[in-house]
């Protein structure tokens, strides 16, 4: 085991059948060597620093019915709300005060937002903020739509693969295409994004051999980020008495993420927090670099339920700043409040 590991440090790269010999075996032993390799990776690359974006949640409308998620369009118990364009800058205002210089706008595949409202939303943003990445995160759309969010000023966008195995990807995401999401992924890079794929960690009837798939689905993608997380059961879904995640698969990937792209901007979610009071501390010492506290409207926070138990929602813009700051400082690290672009990334104009 120390030897796969060590070659996957080494080479960054590991064949199916290795990695999920890695996988099925991993211990507690192990895993300390794992994690240990992950973080002088992580070191070599980027440092001791982890980056802080600040995420705006600005619709919780959304057409899409994926099983797990509490703000399906199935869900009647939902409390739907969308964000004004000043209310979105408000928060821009507030981040921007407090020194974020990265703003993630993420929301459900809302159709009320049309690709003008989008690009009117990223061109305002740039206008007033030049020298701050725009991240989206708004689900499948077409290359031509794609293609104007970047022309407007979007740096990056975040668009989660889910799972690399077609058969769970259709069984959890009911009349949508696994092709067409692979598609978008590959569309968003030959445009010039800086992409972030990802997939959850512990949803119902997921192996090890899921795990590998979405593995060798990454390094094939190359993205610029990956956001993976626990599952976490939302009470208004029908997987509500399904088991969640844990912080321990959760944060082994992580690690084997850091080592197969050593390069790669990697959150610890707030997910990871939401199951475990230092799941987020747990996510940086695997190899994680980023964390995304939350700008969002206090009165709307609880209502963005993407799963139950979700932390930090009534707490103020500055009390998150402040306080993800005290938990990356006593974790050892120090907080970089710059853009945090990918190393390998620069803006590829039209």
């Amino acid at each position: 085991m120390r030897s796969l590991i060590d070659k996957l440090y080494k080479e960054n790269n590991l064949d199916k059948d290795k990695m999920l010999e890695l996988l099925n075996n991993m211990n507690d032993k192990h895993k300390e060597y794992l994690t240990e390799k992950a973080h002088e990776t992580r070191m070599k690359i980027y440092g001791n620093r982890v980056f802080m974006r600040g995420l705006i949640e600005f619709t919780s409308y959304c057409k899409r019915n994926c099983v797990y998620c509490g703000i399906r369009a199935g869900n009647k118990k939902a409390e739907r709300y969308r964000l004004s364009l000043d209310e979105i800058l408000n928060c821009c205002e507030t981040g921007h005060r407090l020194g974020y210089r990265t703003f993630v706008l993420q929301g459900g595949e809302d159709e009320f937002y049309r690709d003008e409202k989008i690009v009117e939303i990223v061109k305002t943003i740039k206008e007033k903020y030049p020298e701050n990445a725009i991240t989206l995160s708004i689900g499948e759309k077409s290359y031509e739509a794609y293609e104007k969010y970047y022309e407007a000023g979007a740096d990056r966008y975040l668009l989660r693969h889910e799972t690399a195995s077609k058969s769970l990807y259709e069984k959890l995401h009911p009349n949508a295409s696994f092709e067409n999401r692979r598609e978008c992924l590959w569309n968003l890079k030959k445009i010039g994004y800086q992409v972030g794929a990802g997939f959850m960690v512990g949803l119902p009837g997921q192996k090890n051999e899921n795990f590998v798939e979405d593995l060798m689905f990454l390094k094939e993608l190359e993205p610029h980020m990956v956001g993976i997380g626990p599952f976490i059961p939302h009470k208004d879904t029908a997987l509500a008495h399904e088991l969640p995640g844990t912080v321990e698969t959760t944060t082994t990937l992580l690690s084997i993420i850091r080592l197969l792209l050593p390069k790669v901007l990697l959150p610890a979610t707030t997910a990871l927090g939401s199951i475990d009071p230092l799941g987020r501390e747990k996510g940086l010492k695997a190899g994680a670099n980023v964390v995304m506290p939350n700008l969002s409207p206090t009165n709307v926070r609880e209502k963005y339920s993407l799963y139950d138990g979700k932390i930090c929602t009534g707490d103020e813009a500055a009390e998150c700043r402040k306080c993800i700051e005290g938990r990356i400082i006593k974790a050892g690290f120090s907080l970089d409040m710059s853009r945090g672009d990918n190393v390998n990334w620069s803006r590829k104009l039209y």
